[in-house]
């Protein structure tokens, strides 16, 4: 079961770790306010992707997976929303609350059961890995657990790589605007494939 376990974290740690619409969405984050004030919207996108997790291990993925239309309105409604969660920052040049407003709990929270990437590794974790680890009920552990505990800790990191680009780059509102546009070709990517 430890060489099941290790297949796992490494398929997570290599699909959380990679460039996609949340880590993008955290960096634009970063890049406007900073880490600690993107807390709320990192522990939004665990939580999101947790419940993502216990939906697929409790078995409503398959009938979800089963509903192509559904899927498309999935699809389309996510892209939407992260292309819109993007641009908020477009316009504004500070940190202040009232900009903070799309990187909230409430924001990071549906954006991974929203997101085409998310189902996808979600639907191989459990299809191609949670088998062999054991018990319904230790897969139900294990692949959520696995999740969040590596995205706490990627997320929190493209986000410090956010706020390191913009000390780096004094020019704030290029920086946040390469970013929203670079989110929005990977949203318009994933739509596509």
């Amino acid at each position: 079961m430890i060489e099941s376990y290790l297949n796992l974290l490494i398929f997570v740690l290599l699909m959380v770790g990679t460039p996609g619409p949340a880590n993008l969405l955290v960096m634009i984050g970063g890049a406007r306010h900073g880490v600690l004030p993107c807390t709320g919207f990192i522990l939004g996108l665990v939580s999101g992707k947790l419940c993502l997790n216990i939906v697929f291990g409790v078995g409503l993925g398959i009938f979800l997976t089963g509903q192509p239309m559904l899927l498309q309105v999935l699809k389309f409604a996510s892209a939407g929303y992260m292309v819109w969660l993007a641009a908020q920052s477009w316009n504004s040049s500070g940190g202040s609350a009232s900009q903070n407003h799309q990187f909230r709990f409430k924001q990071g929270v549906i954006v991974h059961p929203l997101n085409p990437k998310a189902w996808v590794m979600t639907l191989l974790a459990w299809t191609q890995f949670a088998p062999e680890l054991g018990t319904p009920a230790m897969q139900l552990l294990l692949v959520p657990l696995t999740f969040a505990l590596v995205q706490l800790v990627f997320h929190t990191a493209w986000c410090a790589a956010g706020a390191l680009m913009q000390r780096a780059i004094p020019q704030q509102q290029l920086l946040t605007r390469g970013l929203i546009l670079l989110t929005i070709a990977v949203v318009v990517w994933a739509l596509f494939q």
